[in-house]
């Protein structure tokens, strides 16, 4: 499938999809918990811009991440001027994604590569949907070099662009974490 047969056929779908090297991909379904986590995301960056120049949109705005690859991400923050007729962003400065037993490799591998390869993004944050867990990757910019960094527990995430935190308690906030139980770690004595 082409690049225009694919975005005239997302556009009459009522399922969204993904494209990636002319390969189409149906999203899924989400649990109550992903979009618990992703909407206390949109609401506290959105009140972190208020009425400034960045906007922050959800998973209904699609991102072309390169020439033949469109991706759905969870949050994005955008600080360019936008069409209200726009259906695509090319210029995020951050992206989010909500982990899913479905998606955590790919949100950690191919869109991990992706969104790092475009100039604009600053940020590529993966939110874990089993713990207060956020793997963050950052640059101060386009052609700086990438640092990850990983926040557990009470701590907080540096969001470039709207110079705003956020903390792990208002990510996960009415987020049961306890319904996901995490392996056993086992000690082995040398």
């Amino acid at each position: 499938m082409t690049v225009d047969e694919y975005l005239r056929f997302d556009e009459s779908s009522p399922v969204r999809h993904e494209y990636v090297g002319g390969e189409v991909f149906a999203m899924s379904g989400v649990t109550l918990r992903h979009n618990r986590i992703s909407r206390n995301i949109v609401v506290a960056l959105s009140a972190a811009a208020g009425d400034g120049p960045c906007e922050v949109f959800s998973d209904v705005v699609r991102l072309r991440a390169a020439s033949d690859t469109y991706y759905y991400p969870d949050v994005m923050v955008v600080c360019v001027p936008t069409a209200e007729l726009d259906v695509i962003v090319t210029e995020p400065c951050v992206v989010v994604e909500v982990t899913s037993p479905s998606t955590a490799r790919i949100d950690r591998g191919e869109k991990l590569m992706a969104y790092r390869a475009i100039p604009s993004v600053r940020a590529y944050l993966i939110v874990d949907h089993r713990r207060k867990r956020v793997e963050g990757h950052w640059r101060d910019a386009a052609n700086a070099d990438w640092i990850r960094d990983e926040v557990v527990g009470d701590g907080r995430i540096r969001v470039p662009c709207l110079d705003a935190e956020l903390s792990l308690d208002v990510i996960y906030r009415r987020v049961d974490l306890a319904t996901i139980a995490e392996p056993e770690v086992t000690d082995y004595e040398a």
